[in-house]
């Protein structure tokens, strides 16, 4: 068995049994049963709505009072007022839809004792193989990042044996077009949703071409009757251009897509496909070792963890998760919504669009140190989006410069406040997301890259200037009104006055902003700013517990929801390196203590988060355990999706950039490897992790000891390598490879061994 393949010896009964495929813009999900295959359709830009402005006057009129009330200390009496005026209108934002499905139903003997359906995630195809009477039948379908539409071949061990019908569903609004020329397609329009009316036009078709046997069609279907195989091409497309454009024409951009792609024969398709998919997932190789566990089922693997020793189940996740970060956000797509690119609800779970109080930011975790960089790049073209639709909410609702980007977004690029100001008045999406970018920016030094999310910086930090008041109480600069995400302080509300996260991630906006600008030599002025700005936050502080706080109260132990899934305080710890265990013991002492306080169990994505925040603390038991609650049955589907539940894909992201957290860190100037290797993975490696300052690291250790270290840079390049106590320069010689053995207790390199410090 691989360690790159989910396999089973089943058909998918449910959603989330099935495999996912995809290329970025157009997703499949491929069931595999034996007598009625489903293949479910999702497209990146299908959405419901259709451009819109949420804008409310009203908020800025009201902004003066709801800080008094929070200055007061009257909670309660000013979310009332936000509620009543300071929410975006409409209140809530448009849905991640599904575009429809395409059904393939099989004319064979239905018993099949060898079947196997299966998921490689090297070659990025599924396979659903199995004999039929004494037919042996196998079918491949994956979506083309080069041909651009998903593939799906049925081939047989014998001459004119593969004898199906091919057929459409959808759950929107739209008409079957008549089938012809072995085409069968359908045509319509999205929903509307919240009063936005649908602006967009859709559709979906399949194309059907067979070696040997007879093409036939009705009215709806397409039959393939005693052919040696059958070849079924299928694409989707929308009118959606850019957020505030939906003159495209789905039925060109259909049409053209399978005209080029139905004059290539499969195995050029296939050759293609697997090539580019191997460009980028080959960027990144792990093993955590292997046992006899791995040679089961991945649904009973995931059921059997916590009780069997299985390394490489740990193995499987990690890369499942690069896969499927390849296969939901490639240069020119949608980024990773909540689902990914997967969705067959029409009223999915949190509109499955963009929660930019973790959840998106958790997605966009992985590619930096998973060696996936470009995957990185949808999410910068959202974020030039939000800062364009987000100027005007900064003006309407605060009367600031710059922009602004509350706690939600979604196709259309809102920006307001939604859902409640218990959630939704948390005015730091935009900054956090910009953070984001500067630490992306960190990985490869790109001058290019700098000059592209610069502006951006620097519009998220003019509004944050116009933003901050002082407080009566210190004369610190606040936020206010804010949330500390999602929680509930003791007095009843969320809203709040500079909570913990707030000040550590303008912390990281702004130094960026300042290093970007001196760099650039560009705006003076507002570096000034900036600075000054800095230095008049509210600090990090410690609770009476010894706790890091997550208000600027010490309210932490007085909660109504002591276990509460975010731990948005530890911010600093992870993402950020604002704290950490050689410069800053005693906050990772106080963030341990609330770690200890909000408990290791929560959603999917909430243990992601733990996971990562153990491996920082360098506690690779912890971080083990953790892993173990991501994937128990309670919190990994059969098809090792995260639940929530339900599904959300951050858990996936979030979870394999844990696993890669707990194998090598990076700050700039400073590479750790096995900063927190647990005893369960005594043997293995790991070669390719990206690390912060341009370099690439290769590890490999056993009997949980170094064995050798390889760091790849540009010529002349320096960085500090630690493991445990040890530490020593490395500098990267004219062949752009740096390689450190370890034995006896030291260093091997030309470097003389120093203390670590």
């Amino acid at each position: 068995m691989s360690d790159l393949e989910l396999w089973y010896n089943k058909p998918a009964s449910t959603w989330t049994e099935a495999l996912p495929i995809g290329n970025g813009r157009l997703g499949g999900m491929v069931f595999g049963d034996i007598s009625r295959e489903r293949l479910q359709l999702n497209e990146s830009t299908f959405f419901t709505g259709g451009p819109y402005a949420p804008l409310n006057p009203e908020a800025r009129e009201s902004l003066g009072e709801v800080r008094r009330l929070i200055f007061a200390g009257q909670y309660r009496e000013a979310e009332a007022l936000a509620h009543k005026h300071m929410m975006a209108k409409p209140y809530l934002q448009m849905s991640f839809q599904p575009i429809g499905d395409i059904i393939i139903s099989f004319h064979h003997q239905m018993n099949a004792p060898d079947y196997r359906r299966s998921l490689d995630l090297d070659t990025a195809i599924a396979t659903t193989r199995y004999t039929a009477g004494k037919v042996t039948y196998t079918r491949e379908a994956f979506v083309s990042p080069v041909a651009g539409v998903l593939v799906y071949r049925v081939s047989s061990n014998q001459p004119g044996a593969v004898n199906i019908d091919i057929g459409m569903s959808s759950p929107q609004n739209g008409d079957a077009r008549p089938s012809e020329a072995n085409q069968i397609a359908y045509f319509g329009h999205n929903r509307r949703e919240q009063g936005v009316a649908g602006a967009l036009k859709f559709g979906f078709a399949a194309r059907v071409l067979a070696s040997g046997g007879l093409v036939t069609n009705s009215p709806e279907t397409i039959r393939v009757q005693r052919a040696d195989s059958a070849l079924v091409l299928v694409d989707a497309a929308t009118s959606f251009r850019r957020f505030d454009d939906v003159s495209g024409d789905p039925e060109v951009l259909i049409a053209e897509r399978l005209d080029a792609a139905a004059k290539l024969s499969y195995e050029q398709l296939r050759k293609e496909h697997v090539a580019e998919h191997k460009r980028l997932f080959g960027g990144l190789t792990l093993d955590l070792g292997h046992t006899s566990a791995a040679d089961r089922p991945t649904d009973e693997r995931i059921v059997n963890y916590g009780t069997s020793s299985d390394p490489a189940l740990a193995t499987l996740f990690t890369q499942y998760g690069r896969y499927l970060m390849i296969s939901s956000s490639r240069p020119g797509t949608q980024p990773a919504n909540l689902q990914g690119l997967w969705n067959e609800e029409i009223k999915p779970s949190w509109g499955s669009k963009y929660t930019t109080n973790i959840n998106l930011e958790m997605n966009y975790w992985l590619p930096d140190p998973a060696n996936l960089a470009e995957c990185f790049e949808p999410l910068i073209a959202l974020v030039e989006d939000v800062a364009e639709t987000g100027k005007a909410t900064a003006q309407v609702h605060y009367g600031a410069r710059g922009w602004v980007l509350h706690h939600n977004t979604d196709l259309w690029r809102a920006t307001g406040p939604v859902d409640g100001p218990q959630w939704g008045l948390w005015p730091m999406g935009g900054a956090w997301l910009c953070a984001q970018l500067w630490d992306h920016y960190q990985f490869s030094g790109d001058p290019k890259l700098l000059a592209r999310i610069y502006p951006l910086m620097r519009g998220a930090t003019e509004f944050l200037l116009d933003y901050l008041v002082e407080s009566p109480d210190n004369g610190a600069l606040v936020t206010v009104p804010s949330v500390s995400p999602e929680n509930v302080h003791p007095f009843g509300s969320s809203l709040c006055a500079a909570p913990a996260m707030d000040n550590q991630i303008i912390r990281d906006l702004f130094a960026g902003v300042i290093e970007a600008s001196t760099s650039l030599g560009v705006d003076a002025e507002l570096r000034a700013q900036a600075s000054a700005a800095v230095a008049r936050l509210n600090p990090d502080r410690i609770g009476k517990e010894g706790q890091l706080q997550e208000w600027a109260e010490d309210w932490d132990l007085e909660v109504p929801e002591p276990l509460h899934r975010h731990v948005s305080h530890l911010y600093g710890v992870y993402p950020s390196w604002q704290m950490s265990r050689s410069e800053t013991p005693e906050f990772m002492a106080a963030a341990r203590k609330s770690l200890d306080l909000r408990g290791d169990d929560a959603t999917g994505w909430g243990i992601g988060w733990r996971l990562n925040l153990w491996a920082r603390l360098g506690d690779g038991e912890r971080a083990a355990a953790v892993l173990l609650k991501l994937l128990s049955p309670d919190r990994s589907y059969p098809n090792l999706f995260d639940a929530h539940p339900p599904f959300q894909i951050d858990g996936n992201f979030g979870g394999a950039a844990g696993v890669l957290e707990m194998l090598v860190q990076s700050r700039r100037g400073h590479i750790e490897v096995l900063p927190a290797l647990p005893l369960q993975w005594p043997t293995g490696s790991v070669r390719g992790i990206r690390a912060r300052g341009g370099f690439v690291v290769d590890v490999s250790w056993r009997n949980s000891r170094l064995l050798s270290a390889d760091v790849h840079g540009r010529p002349g390049q320096w960085v500090v390598l630690h493991f445990g106590a040890l530490s020593t320069e490395v500098v990267i010689p004219a062949n752009g490879e740096a390689q450190v053995s370890f034995a006896e207790g030291r260093f091997i390199n030309e470097r003389a061994l120093q203390p670590k410090g």
